[in-house]
């Protein structure tokens, strides 16, 4: 079974263009399907193969990009400086950047509770898209296009979080400020040879960070990455999550 193409030329023409690099029709179609679109649309392939191939593809480019720029760097604040590049909240920047997210498709409750703009929602598509361009295109392509969507993000990472990973920035963070402790929440999803797992980072019983990734622990350092962001760049005085 095959994903209907429910996406006009124009607006493929559009989003490619956006792109910079030529995609299969046909596979950029279900790298922009939601599960919830899916499970309407009668149990239709989902885009959760193509994020969970392109997750990969983007940590390996990723990872490879700060090891060769930082060469003397401990594998400690590489593995931060990379879990900033591609968190969550780094992925759906990019995604708005570009403009992704009425191109996705989403299932009527998705779409009347804001589900374009969702980050987890918007990271994992342009995740999906990088996966669909990697089937195209192989990874020289694919490498260009985040090195050149992500850029900006990898050049300001190493300015990102303290410590040695990110849950113990975080855990520091929140101690600095007098706040309860901090309390993860994670599932998984999917088959075994595929599993996803979706984390959430919880200071005084609010959500703070989100992450998602092919283990419990990738998951969990995504999602402290995004709460040490949004923490940080709150008022000392009166933090609320955002």
């Amino acid at each position: 079974m095959t994903t209907p193409t429910v996406i006009g030329p124009d607006a493929v023409t559009r989003l490619l263009n956006a792109l910079g690099v030529a995609v299969d029709p046909e596979l950029l179609v279900l790298a922009l399907t939601h599960r919830s679109f899916a499970h309407e649309a009668g149990g239709i392939p989902t885009n959760e193969r193509l994020e969970f191939l392109g997750d990969s593809v983007l940590g390996l480019v990723v990872t490879e990009y700060l090891y060769r720029t930082h060469p003397g760097l401990p594998e400690g604040e590489l593995a931060k400086m990379r879990a900033a590049s591609v968190s969550q909240r780094a992925l759906a920047k990019i995604a708005r950047a570009i403009e992704l997210g009425p191109y996705i498709l989403l299932g009527r409750g998705e779409t009347s509770t804001g589900g374009a703009d969702k980050e987890s929602i918007l990271s994992d598509t342009l995740e999906a898209i990088l996966g669909a361009v990697y089937i195209c295109h192989g990874l020289e392509e694919t490498r260009r296009l985040v090195l050149r969507l992500a850029g900006p993000t990898l050049k300001a990472a190493a300015s990102l979080g303290a410590g040695l990973d990110w849950k113990t920035s975080l855990q520091e963070l929140v101690a600095s400020r007098g706040l309860k402790p901090v309390e993860y929440q994670a599932e998984g999803r999917g088959p075994d040879h595929a599993r996803v797992f979706d984390a959430v980072v919880l200071v005084g019983g609010e959500e703070w960070g989100h992450g998602s990734g092919t283990s419990k622990k990738l998951a969990e350092q995504r999602a402290a990455a995004d709460a040490y962001e949004r923490l940080r760049d709150s008022s000392p005085d009166d933090p609320e999550p955002v």
